[in-house]
């Protein structure tokens, strides 16, 4: 399976800051994921918590397992997300800002998860850095 490489996840990762400090998000955290959901890249901002790790890491993860943004999985009823999370060891978060990387076939390359501010800004922030490689943003 082919996925990112790590010159795109790192600059998926510095245009997501960028779009972040341009928007006035609060510090953020970004995490990129290879195909198999193992971290790549990891950065966090100056004030972040010490949770924005974990937080954009699951965000990213749980996209990846279940193959959809993290958009979708707000949708989700609880206890299919508690299911999921007592199968994945609670890796999953269903909130907006995990978002799957595709390559114009669609096929899956990778997620980058995004925290820090209002999910739907952490999105926002993903996928400025996703389009920024010439991939597609699928945000569920």
């Amino acid at each position: 399976m082919a996925g990112l490489t790590l010159d795109q996840a790192m600059k998926i990762m510095e245009v997501g800051f960028v779009h972040g400090r341009t928007t006035d998000c609060l510090p953020l955290g970004i995490a990129v994921l290879d195909p198999g959901g193992h971290l790549l890249t990891f950065a966090r901002e100056d004030g972040t918590s010490f949770l924005r790790p974990a937080i954009a890491q699951a965000k990213a993860w749980g996209a990846l397992g279940m193959g959809m943004g993290s958009r979708a999985l707000v949708e989700r009823p609880d206890r299919f997300i508690n299911t999921l999370n007592t199968y994945s060891d609670g890796k999953v978060l269903n909130a907006p800002g995990g978002v799957i990387v595709r390559d114009s076939a669609g096929e899956i390359l990778g997620a980058v998860g995004v925290t820090g501010d209002v999910s739907d800004r952490d999105e926002a922030c993903a996928v400025a850095g996703i389009e920024a490689v010439g991939l597609v943003a699928d945000t569920g």
